[in-house]
């Protein structure tokens, strides 16, 4: 989901003239009674599955990623935990009741998100429209660059569509969408111009100070970019078209190799998630007989790790780790 403040983000415009879908897919998620801010939506969670809601231990991950943030920033009075596309607040709920009380007590929760905030949210998280500026510690995002609007381009001019999903031609791209094309998306076809989305990641990562940001994705880089793009479209659970009326989710994974900056490292899922201790491994079967319970505890654990760490599905995710004045992670 996409914060206020955006750069370049695109006015609405009416209904039935054919837009750049930057514009159509701006005003389909976030215009009035958009997909994402529609008052009394159920959230991202009533219409797929992210790794926040496929298991705790995604939370649990993260707590212990700020942890290691905490020490390089030598346990700091207050330490930042900014989640850029909160959703209803559940991976910020998450990380709180994971961590010891000692350092939950010193975490600044800041949840950035274009929806109302949610009547049972903890009353420790801060609920804004766009990341604090200055933050020390952990800004994480997951799931949001793929939700702020881009253009689609087809050989050199942009795409237009209509609010019924209707295709046309448009006018010859921009200079600078053409060198952004010409260096991050070259070739003949179909692409979807991330510009805007590099500069929307840039300024989130500028709002901190130090510490690291972490852009977690379905993505694509350089050497393997789709031939006829990804954008689509979910809906209560299940894939449909793309159509920017506001029923359904439009998004398009992200070209995450042209977002990073100096420093940046990008892995996949499955080799953060296991760094930070996430693993998929069975329980010893020694422990069902001695310990029954905490056979099918661990059981189950393994499992929801398996899932969050899956190739083909969301072990498939990359991050983008931007470290800002610590050393990098993973070393």
């Amino acid at each position: 989901m996409r914060t206020e403040g955006e750069v370049g983000a695109p006015d609405p415009v009416p209904d039935a003239v054919p837009v750049r879908w930057r514009t159509a897919m701006e005003t389909a998620l976030y215009g009035p009674d958009g997909f994402y801010v529609r008052p009394g939506g159920p959230g991202p969670a009533g219409h797929f599955r992210t790794s926040v809601h496929a298991s705790p231990l995604y939370a649990g991950a993260v707590a212990r990623l700020l942890r290691w943030v905490d020490a390089e920033l030598g346990h700091p009075a207050e330490l930042d935990l900014v989640d850029v596309g909160a959703g209803r607040g559940e991976l910020l709920t998450g990380v709180l009741g994971a961590l010891p009380a000692e350092v939950a007590g010193r975490v600044r929760a800041w949840a950035v998100e274009r929806a109302e905030r949610p009547a049972d949210l903890d009353g420790r998280i801060r609920w804004v429209a766009r990341p604090p500026q200055d933050a020390r510690g952990l800004l994480f995002a997951n799931e949001w660059l793929d939700n702020v609007p881009l253009d689609v381009a087809e050989d050199g001019h942009y795409v237009l569509v209509d609010r019924e999903g209707t295709e046309t031609r448009g006018p010859a791209v921009s200079a600078a969408d053409r060198a952004w094309l010409e260096r991050w998306w070259p070739g003949p076809g179909r692409a979807e111009i991330g510009r805007g989305r590099d500069e929307a990641w840039a300024a989130a990562v500028r709002s901190v100070s130090r510490g690291l940001a972490v852009a977690v994705d379905y993505a694509h880089t350089r050497e393997a970019r789709p031939p006829y793009g990804t954008l689509t479209g979910f809906r209560a659970g299940r894939e449909v078209a793309p159509v920017p009326d506001g029923s359904c989710d439009v998004t398009a994974h992200v070209a995450l190799d042209a977002c990073a900056g100096e420093g940046a490292a990008l892995l996949a899922q499955r080799e953060a998630l296991a760094l930070l201790g996430v693993s998929g491994a069975r329980p010893p079967l020694a422990l069902a007989s001695s310990d029954p319970a905490a056979y099918v505890r661990a059981l189950a654990s393994a499992g929801e790790a398996a899932e969050l760490t899956a190739r083909g599905g969301l072990g498939d995710f990359a991050w983008l780790v931007q470290p800002v004045g610590v050393a990098p992670w993973p070393a």
